[in-house]
């Protein structure tokens, strides 16, 4: 094992949760877009995008056999990469009645994005916290490296 495979291990994380801040800011921006895109000639609603983490390989009962010495070191992981971002088509947009926006219906209602600016700061929030927790780990791999340069003065 390298000395710098916590280092990169952190590293990884800390771009996935980079990346997660800004797939979450962007969709705070696009709160109230209503011309997100173009399906079948009309213009939907922005859609809420998601990001998926998976560990760069291995999982986590292949990581503890190698640290209990059951299996050999190229079945670790090695951080974490985005699996994908995708869209959520599950939650439906929102209907507000408003017959005088460019974009109302025929009964006056207009689809808005399914951002709900609750549920983007709580996520928000936790990729903030996890993007926190890995730079304390990385503050901390670096020092234990320092402190192992010491010990060869």
């Amino acid at each position: 094992m390298s000395i710098f495979h916590s280092l990169n291990t952190s590293a990884s994380a800390l771009t996935a949760q980079r990346l997660r801040m800004d797939v979450i800011s962007s969709n705070m921006a696009n709160v109230d877009t209503t011309r997100g895109k173009m399906v079948d000639g009309e213009w939907q609603p922005y859609r809420r995008k998601t990001v998926s983490l998976q560990p760069k390989e291995g999982q986590f009962s292949s990581m503890l056999n190698v640290a209990m010495g059951n299996r050999t070191r190229g079945a670790a992981m090695n951080g974490v990469v985005v699996h994908r971002i995708q869209e959520d088509m599950e939650t439906p947009f929102k209907l507000v009645f408003d017959p005088t926006h460019p974009d109302a219906n025929d009964e006056g209602y207009v689809e808005m994005p399914n951002v709900d600016p609750l549920r983007e700061m709580i996520d928000l929030m936790s990729a903030t916290r996890s993007y926190e927790a890995n730079v304390t780990v990385l503050n901390a791999n670096k020092a234990m490296l320092m402190k192992a340069l010491e010990i060869g003065k």
